[in-house]
Formats: C-alpha cells, structure tokens, sequence
C-alpha cells in the first residue's frame, strides 16, 4: 500500500529540513496572531538542553516552538554512532498530537520515515514496522517509534490534566504518569524547584524524567544516560544516582512480592535433570535445596521431610543456570535475565560505580540478579570514543588502569576501539602478571592478527576478527564501518591465507571467541516491516510497544544489492564460526543485546554451527563455569549454587523448550516467571508449578 503521508525527509542535508521547519512555524505563527490560543502558550519559544553519557557531553537536542507547532532538533555520537532526529509536531489545543512527522537516521544508521496524523477521529501513521489506521473515540497520545525523549514531556503534560493521570496512546496500550518527590536544583540563574514523574506505557519500564515548578521540560535520566536543561550540567552525576534509586525502588518491591525465601528445605519432585557430563537427562528424581546450595539429589518418590516446602516439577526437565557472556547489566535487565533462567553474566564493561552498587544489591537479596563477573574496561580518548570503564590516554595509564582493575578484583581486562593498538602487548604481559586475562574489540587501525600476537586471551565480536580481512590501512573502525563494512565479506575466500592465518593464531594459542551472533543476525538479516526472526516464539507475548519495535531493522539497507550482501555475510560469518569450531576453538555464547530471551536465541543460533541441543545446554552452563573457572556453578549436584530452571519439556530434543520457563532457582531463592511476567507487560508462557508446604 503506498503511503499518503507527504513531508520532506532530511535529504542528507539540514538546510531542506530547517526551510520546511521555517514555514511551518510562520503558517502557525500567522495563526497565532488571528487570535488563537495555543496550548504550547506557556512554554519558551526556543529550549536548549544537552545530552551526556557518563560524565560527558556527547550532544543536543534543541527545541524551537510557535503555536502548537514544535521543531526538535536531536542528536548525540557516542562510540562512533548515535541518532540524528529531526521531528515537526503539531498539537492540538488539549496538547495531543494532531501531526508528527520525524526524519533522520537511528543509532545504526537505519533510516527514520516516521510520521503520524490524525484526522477527527481517524488516525493513521506510518514508521519503520509498517503502516497503520484506527478510530480515536478517546483522545490518545501518538508514541512514536523513533523520535526524541522530548515526547515524555509533551505525554507529561496531557496526563497532568487527565484523569487518574492516565491516557490512552496509539498504536495501542495506555500511559500512565506518577509523581515521585519534590527537589532543587541550583545554577548560576538561581534555584529552580523540581518534582521528578515516571512514565509507564511505552517499554517494558517506566521511563523517569523531570518537570521545574512551571511544568516545564527539565530533564530525562537514567542511571548512565541524561538530557539535561543547558545551564545545569553539574546536576548530571546526581540525576544518574536520583534515576538509580527510582529503578532500584521498582526492583526492589517486585524482589519484595516475587522472590520466595523460603524458610525451609526446598524439594523439588518429580523432576529430569540435565547432565552435562553426560549430555542426557537422569531419571525422575527429587533435588533437595538446603540454603542456597544443592543438598542432595534423591528418587524421585522419596519420602519428604516434614518441614519442607514441595514444588511438583510435572516430570519436566531441569537444567543449571545459563551464562550470558557478554552483558552489560543493569537494573532493568537483572530481573529478567533471571526469569530467563541466565543466572550468570559476565559484564563486559559499564559505569563501574552503578554497577558496585548493583553487584553489592544482588549479593544483599535487594534486588533480583544474575552473579555478575566483571571484566575491566579501557577505552582511549577519541572523539569516538565510548564512555564506560576508565578512558585512557598514553600506555602508562593504560597501565595504571589495569592494575587499578586487579586491586578491585576484577576478573580480566577488556581493550576497546579507541585505545591505541600498539599499547596492547604491554597492557596484556601486565594483565597475565596479574593473574587476569585479556579480551576486547580490536583497536582502531589494527587488526585481529595484531591482537592475537600481543597474546590476547580471546576475541569479542566475530566482526571484529572478519573486518581485519577486508579493510584497507587506515581505514577508521571507530565509526559505522565497522558493521556496514561487512557487505565486503560477499567476495572473501575463507580458505585464503589471510583468513587462515588469524584462525592458526587462534587454534596456536588457545584463543576463545565470543562472536555475540545474535547480534549480527539482528545487523545483517533484519528488515523493517518483518517480525526479527530471534523474535519469533516470544513476540506475541511481548507487550504492543515490543512488537512493534522487533519489526525495525537495526542497519539501513539502502537497495537489493545491500540486502543481499548483508545476507551473504551472515552465511560468511556462520561458515567462519564453523571453522572455528571444527579447529576446537571455545564459542562463548554472549549476546551484547541484554541477555535473557536474547541468550536463547544466542545458543539457538548455535545449532547452524553444527551443536546438538545437549551440547549447548552444557556450553551455556558448565563449559562457562569451568571457563571463569567457577567450580560452585554449572551443573545440578549434591554441593553446587542452587541456581538451575525448570521447563516442562526436554531440551535435549528441542532447544527451545528452554524459553518456556516454569521456575528458577537463583541461590535457592525461588522465582516463577509467570508471576513476574505481568509486570513487564508480557504474557507468561507456561503456569506456576504446584508448591506445598508441609
């Protein structure tokens, strides 16, 4: 169906944009003035505000406004990407949006056509999932798929005057507004009194931002990312911790309602485990839990005792508790990547402050979370660069950095894309004296075969090696080319020497590979419009908003030559990956997109390897514990962490009965995913096991 929306798009150039904007604020301005109120009268014709990451300004988004029509000007570059938005609104006279059209491109380069309109009753609009119509009988707030954090504010000012401080949003679903506390904030112009709100409605959390005393448009935050009112940059730091407590306040009640610690023995009955050792599954038995580690596996029929609590396993399957090799946790995701049965994750660099906090939360039984082992980060100064871990500039601080890693007792250095590659031998003989080992992208005008002879211990991302085979000198990874480069895989020969080469190096020196797959299919394979194919067997449990959004593809593809070299690349990366394994080189399975439902899709993956389902199960667990060499963790037996699932059905036979999850056990503490489920928005996908208590 062609579309009916008409405005103009950036065009690659902003003067197109800026004239279109121009005229539009003169029409409304004209109509200002023949004596219409508009509902935007109380606010500034233009706002300033800066976007920070971590500590530092990294872009923009400016405001410029006349009637009810609002120009926003968005954009920030973090690690060599970000969004480039452009957004014209239009409102109404109550502040919902009668037009809204958004141009520009997403944080991986994918265009942004977007636009909305609504006409009486009659609503239509158009984004990167496809097309869509319905009558408005109520009012309802238009949220956008790919506009700027601005919306929350203009949501925020029609659900001040709504009911119960609720509206319903197109395409579908509600929004909700709640205050949470009153507080200053103090610049150079004086002091300004502030009250803080959360938004739920639109993801699977609540977003937080912040209103002054006038209801005007303060601040978004969150615990690493804040747009901020120019003028009062300062507050940055103590908006990321305000934003933490709020999250923390969330998981914290859901931990509160959810977690079950008990005060008893725990049996489970009737239950198949997976032996990893075995790759099978026993017979029926009991697993009996005593604090947080396993007791004793015993028949299935054995008499229980009469001070524990029982959960009847159904004859489902139980399985040890899956690793996510490469995350970057946080709160939001903690919770679900326990659901998920993921109850490890190896953090792969983060804001080293919020995640003590967080790591010291889990350990207390605050919050609900995976064990996290934390790897280093260093990252060197760049106008690319990212802004986790510590930034470095010269091989002394590099150094410096490693060893301040080693006092804290971090597991292993990771190196980033904006380090200088020639610093990398001295940094690992360092690590190595320490105790610690190295892994990480590889660094700008380097390439794999470098890193490998500096005696990195593995390698992060499977295009990081690849790309080290078809870049020219100098050409500058610290950008997008890192992943669009990747159509130039269609020509390579993997029996050629250069490739042969890198993978000797690998198998020579015991080199793991951690490839995050998930993340390339989601690169190299997704179209907008098409349902994400790692989305399929969840999606329709998922919340409107998170259908929606697994129907925009991460990357732009501009034309059918594009398309198809992005899909010959994926069956390059899958055949290199093969290869790797057919040599004995370790596959880590990590996802770099959250873990949880995404780690499933990751080991899934996995089986084009050539993986039997059994051989995953146990690559996800044990072969990851015996890796990070943790002994306590990795299999169900008489001594181990109490952390394993349980699905109703066998996953040695198929792989995907481990996204239907029936219970969890993280240390002993006892989940039930279809509880948690809800509160996310999502639809549980198998009951709540009995449990009795004798």
């Amino acid at each position: 169906m062609q579309s009916t929306f008409k405005t103009p798009t950036l065009q690659n150039s902003k003067p197109y944009y800026l004239l279109f904007v121009f005229l539009i604020l003169a029409t409304q301005a004209c109509k200002e003035k023949r004596g219409k109120i508009s509902s935007q009268a109380d606010l500034p014709e233009k706002e300033t505000f800066s976007v920070i990451i971590a500590g530092t300004k990294v872009g923009h988004l400016n405001v410029d406004r006349a009637g009810d029509t609002v120009a926003i000007d968005y954009d920030y570059k973090d690690n060599g990407r970000g969004p480039t938005v452009a957004e014209t609104i239009v409102l109404d006279a109550a502040g919902f949006p009668r037009q809204w059209d958004i141009a520009g491109n997403t944080t991986f380069g994918n265009n942004i056509d977007e636009h909305f309109k609504l006409d009486g009753q009659k609503a239509r609009w158009k984004d990167a999932s496809g097309e869509g119509t319905t009558t408005a009988e109520n009012p309802s707030f238009y949220i956008n798929q790919s506009g700027s954090p601005y919306s929350l504010f203009m949501a925020a000012r029609v659900l001040l005057n709504s009911k119960d401080q609720t509206v319903a949003a197109l395409p579908a679903g509600q929004l909700k507004l709640t205050e949470l506390e009153r507080l200053e904030s103090t610049s150079s112009d004086g002091s300004l009194k502030l009250k803080t709100y959360a938004l739920s409605g639109v993801g699977l959390n609540p977003s937080y931002f912040i209103l002054d005393e006038n209801d005007r448009f303060f601040a978004v935050i969150s615990p690493r990312f804040i747009i901020i009112r120019e003028g009062h940059e300062k507050e940055e730091k103590s908006l990321r911790m305000l934003s933490e407590k709020y999250s923390a306040a969330r998981f914290e009640d859901l931990q509160k309602r959810f977690a079950h610690k008990y005060d008893k023995n725990i049996r489970i009955r009737n239950v198949k485990i997976f032996d990893p050792k075995k790759l099978a599954l026993t017979d029926l038995s009991s697993v009996v839990i005593s604090g947080d580690k396993i007791l004793t596996i015993e028949a299935a029929d054995a008499v229980a005792d009469e001070n524990e609590v029982e959960i009847n396993g159904a004859g489902g399957t139980l399985v040890a508790g899956l690793y996510d090799m490469h995350g970057h946790m946080g709160e939001n995701s903690a919770l679900l990547n326990v659901a998920a049965g993921v109850t490890s994750v190896r953090d792969m660099g983060n804001n080293n402050e919020v995640l003590d906090s967080l790591i010291q939360k889990i350990k207390l039984g605050v919050l609900a979370g995976p064990n996290i082992t934390r790897m280093g980060f260093i990252e060197g100064k760049s106008p690319f660069n990212s802004n986790n871990g510590i930034l470095v500039e010269s091989e002394e601080e590099a150094l410096a950095a490693v060893q301040t890693y080693a006092d804290k007792d971090f597991h292993g250095i990771k190196l980033y894309n904006s380090m200088d590659g020639k610093w990398a031998s001295a940094i690992v003989k360092k690590a190595h004296e320490l105790k610690m080992p190295v892994t990480g992208h590889v660094p700008a005008f380097s390439n794999a075969n470098d890193m490998l002879m500096a005696g990195f211990d593995e390698m992060t991302h499977i295009n990081q090696i690849m790309l080290g085979w078809v870049l020219e000198p100098g050409e500058d990874t610290r950008t997008l080319l890192r992943l669009t480069a990747l159509q130039r895989l269609t020509d390579l020969d993997l029996n050629s020497a250069p490739v042969q080469k890198t993978l000797d190096l690998m198998e020579k020196n015991n080199v793991a590979m951690d490839p995050t797959l998930a993340i390339h299919e989601l690169l190299l394979l997704s179209r907008n419009g098409e349902t994400q194919l790692g989305t399929l067997d969840y999606i329709e449990n998922m919340p409107a908003s998170e259908q929606r959004d697994a129907k925009e593809a991460m990357a732009s593809i501009a034309n059918e030559t594009e398309d198809k070299a992005y899909r010959v690349a994926y069956d390059k990366i899958i055949a290199t990956l093969k290869m790797m394994k057919d040599r004995g080189i370790l596959i880590l399975p990590g996802t770099d997109l959250g873990g949880a439902f995404t780690l499933h899709r990751e080991l899934e993956l996995y089986q084009q390897l050539g993986y039997t389902p059994a051989e995953l199960l146990k690559l996800g667990s044990y072969d990851m514990a015996q890796y990070l060499g943790q002994e306590d963790r990795g299999a169900i037996e008489p001594g181990m962490l109490a952390d394993f699932f349980l699905v109703p059905n066998d996953p040695t036979k198929d792989l995907k009965a481990i996204k239907k999850i029936a219970m969890v056990s993280k240390g002993g503490v006892i989940y039930f995913p279809s509880e948690i489920y809800p509160e996310f928005g999502i639809k549980p996908f198998v009951e709540k096991p009995e449990v009795k208590r004798n």
